[in-house]
């Protein structure tokens, strides 16, 4: 197994990242054994599962310690890409509210595992209700540590690219303690970058409108505008639009109002919110990247009132929004 001792100690700064993460993933590549899972580990649960592999909760057999063991699909994953987000994580365990790789990687003859922390009360996503969201207090508490873990990230001079409420794991309900977790989209701070397969709600508009064959340099502007993304769906329960593109007619009416909010409507699914909370959501969901507010913006609205009572019971999303009910 490798040790964190054997690259932790390696910190990364935003001037030589791309180098230093190098560094550490061929390092880790030397020592990456193969284990036999059940004879070092007692297997407890599935914790979670999707297209990358599956999560399991486990307890070394000498050690005694729970963890999360992360199991990613060889045949779906370069053993480049899977490093990379191991040592991503390893090195921004530091932060209070991202979830720590424990030192512990290895193979098996069908995946690649590490470890890291548990975080029991499962995720942000699961709080989730259709049309109603999460309690606002909640979501302020959760989103003030969301917001510090982005910061913490752009100061090391890495981008997450896959800011969205599966990927908050929770400590407790009540979102007194969160954790940022999955680096595998993550990247260094102008690496240039693909359009994924599919844009999601969470997806920026200039990653949207990228050519199959263009690149993009990566930028903490996309986390921004996920993360706005995020807090309109955790405090209404359902998407703003499908896709960040003038063709989907929910992002086409937020961009109207967005230029012109003196003379074009609120979009009808947005008037739950409160003034204070238009001008953070404008602010995190500037379409131009060039002037889009930093995460921690929202440390200026806190104590805020985010939702309005007086029309909340009234907004009713399209069903095509509500696909908050699933995961991305």
């Amino acid at each position: 197994m490798c040790s964190s001792s054997t690259v932790a100690v390696m910190k990364l700064v935003p001037g030589d990242i791309g180098k230093r993460l190098e560094e550490m993933v061929q390092l880790t590549a030397q020592n990456l054994p193969q284990v036999e899972v059940t004879s070092s580990y007692t297997i407890l649960r599935e914790l979670g599962s999707g297209t990358f592999g599956h999560v399991l909760m486990a307890v070394h057999h000498h050690q005694g310690t729970p963890m999360a063991l992360k199991f990613v699909h060889k045949k779906d994953t370069e053993l480049q890409d899977f490093l990379s987000e191991y040592c991503i994580a390893l090195t921004l365990g530091a932060h209070p509210c991202i979830a720590t790789a424990l030192g512990i990687a290895f193979q098996t003859p069908q995946h690649y595992v590490f470890a890291q922390e548990l975080a029991l009360a499962h995720d942000l996503f699961s709080l989730m209700v259709p049309t109603v969201g999460i309690p606002e207090q909640q979501v302020k508490r959760c989103t003030l540590q969301l917001a510090s873990a982005l910061e913490y990230m752009e100061s090391k001079g890495l981008i997450h690219r896959d800011v969205k409420p599966e990927n908050v794991l929770l400590c407790d309900p009540e979102c007194r303690r969160i954790k940022l977790t999955d680096f595998g989209l993550s990247c260094p701070r102008g690496h240039a970058i693909k359009a994924l397969p599919e844009s999601l709600p969470y997806t920026a508009p200039e990653m949207c409108i990228l050519g199959p064959k263009a690149h993009l340099e990566a930028q903490p502007s996309l986390d921004t505008w996920a993360f706005g993304v995020l807090l309109f769906c955790v405090l209404t329960g359902y998407f703003p639009w499908l896709t960040a593109v003038l063709s989907d007619q929910h992002y086409r009416s937020f961009v109207s109002w967005h230029r012109s909010p003196r003379f074009v409507s609120l979009p009808a699914h947005w008037e739950r919110f409160t003034p204070q909370a238009l001008e953070m959501l404008q602010g995190l969901l500037t379409p131009n990247p060039a002037f889009r507010s930093p995460a921690k913006v929202i440390m200026n609205y806190i104590k805020t009132p985010w939702l309005s009572s007086e029309v909340k019971s009234r907004v009713r999303p399209s069903k095509e929004l509500l696909g908050t009910t699933r995961r991305c």
